[in-house]
C-alpha cells in the first residue's frame, strides 16, 4: 500500500494545522464581535428593552387613567340619576301642589258661586215678598172699598194695610 494514501491513524490529541487555524479564527472572531458588534447589539437590545418598559409604563398609566375616567363617569352618571330623580320628585310634588291649589281654588269658586246664588235667591225672595205685599195691599184696599162702599183716608188706609199684611205674614208662617 502506498503510505501517503493510507489513512493515518487518528489519535485523540492529533492537532492539525487547519484545526489550529480554525481555533485562532474563532477566537479572533469572538474578540472582534466582543469589541465592536456585541456592544452595538447590547445597546440596541437595552434600547429595545427600555422602549418596551416605557411602553408598558405608558400602557399602565393609560389603563389607570381610563379606570379613573370610568369611575368619574360612573360617579357623574350616578349624580345625574340622582338629579333626575330629584327633578322627577320635584315635578311630582309641584304637580301635587298644583292639583291641591287648583282644587282649593275650585272649592273657593264653588263656595263663592253658592253664596252669590244664595244672596240672589234671598234678594229675589225679598223682592217677591215686597211685590206680594204690594199686591195684597192693593187687593185689601179694593176689597175694603167694595165692602165699605167708601174711600178711606190715608191714615186709615195705612192702618188697614199694616193689619192685613201682619195677618198674612202670620198665616203664611203657620
Amino acid at each position: 500500500m502506498i503510505p501517503y494514501l493510507a489513512a493515518p491513524e487518528a489519535s485523540l490529541l492529533d492537532l492539525s494545522a487547519s484545526f489550529v487555524a480554525e481555533v485562532i479564527a474563532f477566537v479572533l472572531m469572538i474578540l472582534i464581535l466582543g469589541r465592536w458588534a456585541f456592544p452595538v447589539v447590547m445597546r440596541v437590545a437595552e434600547e429595545r428593552q427600555r422602549l418596551i418598559g416605557e411602553q408598558l409604563a405608558a400602557a399602565e398609566r393609560a389603563r389607570q387613567e381610563a379606570e379613573e375616567r370610568l369611575r368619574a363617569a360612573e360617579a357623574s352618571l350616578q349624580e345625574a340619576r340622582g338629579r333626575a330623580a330629584e327633578v322627577i320628585e320635584g315635578a311630582g310634588r309641584s304637580g301635587e301642589q298644583l292639583r291641591a291649589e287648583l282644587r282649593a281654588r275650585a272649592e273657593e269658586e264653588a263656595r263663592r258661586i253658592a253664596e252669590s246664588a244664595r244672596r240672589e235667591i234671598e234678594a229675589e225672595r225679598q223682592q217677591a215678598i215686597d211685590s206680594v205685599r204690594g199686591q195684597v195691599a192693593d187687593l185689601v184696599v179694593a176689597a175694603t172699598e167694595k165692602v165699605v162702599g167708601e174711600t178711606l183716608d190715608d191714615k186709615r188706609h195705612r192702618a188697614l194695610i199694616d193689619r192685613a199684611i201682619a195677618q198674612v205674614g202670620t198665616d203664611s208662617r203657620n
